[in-house]
């Protein structure tokens, strides 16, 4: 039979760091081949010189037998080639039909994409609107446009990295269903995740990559998950400490928080209720696209429409106040999207602190740039970050390493109360029980915690109470131990029964 991809010698030097040094890989057709290694291992450089936004240094690359040279992304879609990024490609002011249709040649008129859209879109249970300008979109939308514009190029390799992190539990077993589908029509998939369990579940073979090199290739259908994760990080990852305590002071309170969709495709907030106690993790389910944004952007100053006495922090109300102020009354906030917001992509890693903390700000204005530098060496080297230094580009890190670099700079800053959204997306198993845990250490310390994650499996791990999140309401607080995966995912759909009995829809 022969392979659909075969890689021999692959190499790609970069400046502070040898990304992959002679890695081999095949990849059969209609295998669903797993690619494993934790943040910085050369997963997603070896993958973009696949895809050929990356030229390797070395090696060779065939494909279906023939030795090619992949020199773009519009080659490797000619021979059949289909990508979906981590970090998303697509251009913030067209709508999602327009970018999908930059991706295809132009046979098709944009209103004809965009009833393809819709119809592949409904097949594999991924909703998107082809006429929502990208900008007005979530990280969970925009990863789905980009999921449906690789589906529609009917590609006979198709690159998948973190498909699922902003997906609900039943939407992922409907995209399993899909890939299954595509693999036994002889497409071949190689698929990049940090969920073991999901690896073992779906693929077939898993090649493991460490600092740039194959350590071993797998069936990881015979693998526990301690077995995966000995291979990819040299180690089973720490179990993480979670144990029931008395709660503090009422830290955060939202009372009746409504707040009109800011623009014609975001979500209203409607009558929004919760209690956030020092000394206590509360985690908020639900699919992206949901009122997260506005929610996260309402407590975190960035909307400061909220009506007063409907946002209160240690008693204090702050519907109007600012992000600054906020920030000076103990509140911090990590973002979702990493690049452009929580760090700017050209600015350097000691650059970046300077978002956030003013600890090396003197008096005057001047800044203290050894000081700055050294925080940044210290968050480096305390959360275990992959980069160059402090001197390092934000944009030069993989997305797992400068997450770890800026939930380490909000919880170096002692907060006393944190808002994170989607604190391990992207970040492999020893990186992310690093995140949990030390979140965990900032709750037992007395820091109240607001996590707003799409991996269900974290919230049940850390969280102390959940919510969910659905059509812009909060459904009522439940304590972990009575919750259900199945309950949650319900409840994802906006069905929930409120204190009276009576089901929301």
């Amino acid at each position: 039979m022969t392979l659909r991809l075969e890689l021999t010698g692959i190499s790609k030097q970069y400046p502070a760091v040898k990304a992959n040094d002679g890695i081999g890989l095949t990849v059969a057709p209609g295998q669903i081949h797993a690619v494993l290694g934790e943040n910085g291992a050369g997963k997603s450089t070896l993958m973009k010189i696949i895809y050929g936004a990356v030229q390797p240094d070395e090696g060779q690359i065939r494909w279906n037998g023939q030795p090619v040279t992949i020199k773009s992304p519009a080659q490797a879609r000619a021979l059949g080639i289909s990508m979906v990024y981590q970090h998303f490609s697509l251009f913030d002011t067209l709508t999602a039909a327009e970018n999908v249709w930059l991706g295809l040649d132009k046979s098709q008129s944009l209103a004809e994409v965009s009833a393809r859209i819709e119809q592949v879109a409904a097949t594999y249970g991924l909703a998107v609107d082809p006429a929502r300008p990208v900008h007005s979109l979530s990280v969970g939308e925009r990863q789905r446009v980009e999921i449906v514009r690789a589906l529609l190029t009917n590609p006979q390799l198709l690159i998948l990295d973190e498909p699922t992190s902003v997906l609900t539990p039943q939407a992922v077993a409907t995209l399993f269903v899909t890939l299954r589908q595509l693999a036994d029509k002889g497409c071949s998939i190689l698929y990049i995740s940090h969920k073991l369990d999901e690896i073992r579940a779906l693929c077939h073979h898993c090649t493991v990559l460490r600092a740039g090199k194959v350590t071993g290739e797998v069936d990881p259908r015979t693998q526990s998950n301690d077995q995966l994760s000995r291979l990819m990080i040299g180690a089973e990852p720490p179990r993480l400490n979670h144990q029931a305590r008395p709660v503090g002071e009422l830290a955060l309170e939202l009372q009746g928080l409504s707040l009109a969709k800011a623009s014609p495709f975001g979500t209203s907030l409607e009558d929004l209720a919760l209690q956030l106690h020092a000394g206590e993790i509360v985690g908020i389910a639900g699919v992206s696209g949901n009122g997260q944004q506005e929610l996260m952007a309402a407590l975190s100053g960035e909307d400061p429409r909220a009506a007063p006495g409907s946002l209160r922090l240690f008693g204090q109300d702050i519907a109007r106040a600012s992000a600054r102020q906020r920030r000076k009354l103990g509140l911090h906030f990590v973002p979702e999207e990493r690049l452009g917001r929580g760090a700017v992509p050209t600015l350097s890693l000691a650059q970046n602190t300077l978002l956030t903390r003013t600890e090396a700000v003197k008096a005057g204005g001047w800044i203290a740039q050894g000081q700055v530098r050294q925080m940044a060496a210290e968050l480096i080297a305390r959360f275990n970050v992959r980069a160059g230094g402090p001197d390092a580009a934000a944009k030069s890190l993989s997305g797992g390493n400068l997450q770890k670099f800026l939930v380490g700079r909000e919880i170096a800053a002692r907060p006393r109360v944190l808002i994170v959204a989607q604190p391990t997306w992207g970040v492999d198993v020893g990186a992310a029980a690093q995140i949990r845990g030390e979140l965990l250490k900032l709750r037992d310390a007395g820091c109240a915690l607001l996590v707003v994650s799409e991996e269900l499996d974290e919230l049940f791990e850390i969280s102390d109470r959940l919510l969910v999140m659905a059509k812009g309401r909060l459904s009522p607080a439940v304590p972990v131990a009575e919750a259900t995966v199945e309950k949650i995912g319900e409840w994802m759909s906006g069905l929930w029964t409120t204190e009276g009995g009576h089901a929301q829809a």
